[in-house]
């Protein structure tokens, strides 16, 4: 268990009563206030000599914990920071009333223990993404919607040590030369840094947050994201071995319902997972995880996510699971996906079933190959069976707004065909999106086929309901 975690389980216990200090202290002001609830992320309102003091006891407090450290445990200093921050106050009486001791040791351990300030928002489950842009403005979305907190970092260094404490672990490095990077949390949350020249606020960091424990295709229909009958439907095609592509805009929830689909795969097979940054928390033992790597400081060394998809290909993968297909390995994707390796899974941004087919023939362009539009259409036809769109609606919610079989090519066109759809019907007073996800009437071509793999679905599943009701 980590420091990060190991504090997670401390916040969960009713914190301790302040340590007993002098009684003539006592009485004349209640000296710590250690029983106050304080927001952590709030500015006080003290006065200019107030937060010099503040700054003062806090780098007293930091000079005797690194003196500490040399001969003591982390976690023996931690559960005595508030103590020595009493004696500091014993022996120099100036601190008296001016100083909030909550705030500071609670701001000591945030950076020993996690992350600094933005600790609070990270062990916070209902937020979801956190933003920092420069030291005095931290953004996050709670329940998809974007709020401004009080949360501010000291300086621009405060930012950066941060962004070094995320990044070192993983072997990664960001400076000048080298000044944007893509990292992960212990917890498998997504991180990406950029700092000056090229972020003019200051350092910026971005965290998309990802729950400890994996969703399962259940809270998916708990929260209204698709239905009970679209669920029965994915989880089949997953089983049958169909090639399925989700797609979707920036934060739309695509690795959270490619996480809860690959969760639809059976034990007995080998998965290869292939990512820039590891973020799927699949559930099955032989999963083999592969992740990218940036170039060294000499420019060399780079692994890209189409070098990764070719070696898999040598790895005797029964599932080829790729996180974000945004390249010329889309090329390596389509026919490996034709070549008998059937039910894989992959990512790519668009806003639509028929723009990600147009995004997709771009993506094999980009590999290099001169290849006719025709052609690359035939791999795409023969390749996909199943488009997953999601979205993120105006009210902050996340759906899959369509569910698109890819039948083939006719022509010179990739005919398309929903089975499922969202119908939105207007908006309600507070602002939340009304509509219904339905199916479209019509059975997909590759019904039969579920039907040869022994699987059944109800012929209820697709029937077409005007009232259906989430």
């Amino acid at each position: 268990m980590n420091l990060l975690e190991k504090m997670k389980n401390k916040n969960k216990k009713q914190a301790p009563p302040a340590p007993s200090i002098d009684k003539n202290l006592e009485e004349n002001r209640v000296l710590l206030n250690a029983n106050k609830p304080v927001d952590l992320g709030s500015t006080s309102n003290a006065t200019s000599n107030n937060k010099d003091k503040n700054k003062e006891l806090k780098k007293r407090l930091q000079k005797q914990i690194l003196t500490e450290m040399k001969k003591d445990s982390i976690e023996n200093i931690i559960d005595k920071i508030h103590e020595m921050a009493v004696d500091i106050i014993k022996e120099d009486e100036s601190f008296l009333g001016k100083v909030d001791i909550k705030k500071i040791v609670d701001e000591i351990i945030n950076n020993l223990t996690g992350y600094g300030p933005i600790n609070p928002l990270l062990l916070d489950p209902d937020i979801t993404e956190i933003m920092v842009n420069g030291p005095h403005q931290v953004y996050a979305e709670r329940k998809g919607k974007l709020e401004l907190t009080d949360i501010k970092f000291e300086d621009h260094d405060h930012v950066m040590h941060i962004i070094e404490k995320i990044v070192s672990p993983l072997g990664r490095r960001i400076d000048e030369s080298s000044p944007m990077v893509d990292a992960r949390l212990p917890d498998g949350s997504r991180v990406n840094a950029i700092i000056p020249p090229l972020a003019l606020n200051g350092p910026t960091i971005t965290i998309r947050k990802f729950s400890k424990d994996p969703f399962q295709i259940d809270d998916l229909v708990r929260f209204g994201t698709l239905t009970r009958e679209m669920a029965i439907f994915v989880e089949a095609c997953v089983k049958a071995k169909l090639n399925i592509f989700i797609s979707g805009g920036t934060g739309s929830g695509k690795t959270t319902t490619l996480n809860v689909l690959s969760s639809f795969i059976p034990d007995n097979e080998r998965i290869i997972t292939i990512e820039d940054a590891a973020e799927l928390q699949l559930s099955q033992d032989h999963v083999v995880s592969l992740e990218s790597r940036p170039p060294n400081i000499e420019g060399k060394g780079e692994i890209t996510i189409r070098d990764l998809v070719r070696n898999s290909l040598r790895m005797r993968p029964e599932r080829i699971v790729v996180g974000e297909v945004r390249g010329g390995e889309a090329l390596d994707m389509l026919q490996a996906m034709n070549t008998g390796h059937d039910g894989s899974l992959a990512t790519g941004h668009s806003n639509s079933p028929r723009d990600m087919i147009a995004r997709l023939e771009t993506m094999v362009l980009m590999a290099g190959m001169d290849l006719p539009v025709k052609a690359i259409r035939e791999q795409i036809g023969s390749a996909i069976d199943l488009i997953i769109q999601q979205s993120r609606l105006k009210d902050g919610s996340r759906k899959i707004t369509n569910i698109t079989e890819v039948q083939g090519l006719e022509g010179d066109v990739i005919v398309l065909q929903d089975i499922f759809v969202f119908k939105q019907q207007g908006v309600d007073e507070e602002g939340k999106i009304i509509g219904n996800l339905i199916p479209t009437g019509i059975r997909p071509k590759f019904y039969e086929n579920l039907i040869h793999c022994g699987i059944h679905i109800p012929s209820t599943v697709f029937m077409e309901k005007e009232d259906w009701k989430l």
